[in-house]
């Protein structure tokens, strides 16, 4: 009998449908257009919610030298300004001018949008749901696999540098 349960536990499991991140609606590009992380279907894609006005701000500069130490391999990182923490700028056009400014930015970022709650972008909606990660403050960050899965999360305090990225992504490159 125990076998039997088993069984039809493992046959319900197959039958229910794959849990998949939401990769196809695409984001509202800060350059214009939009950005969908379906498109860089096969490389490995950190997404980093931001915002201009956080203790943590500083590591853009970060995430511009982990872009150009792993661009031609084929590493996309992501920006994702978002207020939800009520610490962005108030246009995307002062975001944008910040960051070239600043920082010398010319990683991909999308426009001024919400990461978590009601509001949610469904990427960020689905990751909440299926991982159950979402921001719980400015500059988490999500390694996405050429696959399109979760490779690695990261806090705050995590910096762009870390080993601990580096190597996640290092491996997803190899």
């Amino acid at each position: 009998m125990p076998f039997r349960i088993i069984v039809v536990f493992l046959a319900a499991l197959v039958a229910l449908p794959a849990l998949a991140l939401d990769l196809k609606t695409p984001f509202g590009s800060i350059d214009g257009g939009e950005l969908a992380l379906a498109d860089w279907a096969g490389s490995p894609v950190l997404v980093v919610n931001t915002a201009s006005r956080c203790g943590y701000t500083q590591q853009y500069a970060g995430l511009q030298k982990l872009y150009d130490r792993y661009r031609d391999e084929g590493l996309v990182v992501l920006a994702v300004p978002s207020n939800d923490f009520r610490q962005e700028l108030s246009s995307d056009e002062k975001v944008k001018e910040f960051c070239e400014v600043q920082f010398g930015l010319d990683i991909p970022m999308t426009t001024i949008t919400p990461v978590r709650g009601g509001d949610a972008h469904p990427f960020y909606a689905s990751l909440a749901d299926e991982e159950g990660f979402a921001p719980r403050w400015n500059f988490n960050k999500v390694l996405i696999g050429p696959g399109g899965t979760v490779a690695g999360t990261w806090g705050s305090r995590t910096k762009p540098l870390s080993g601990k990225i580096t190597r996640a992504v290092e491996a997803l490159l190899e």
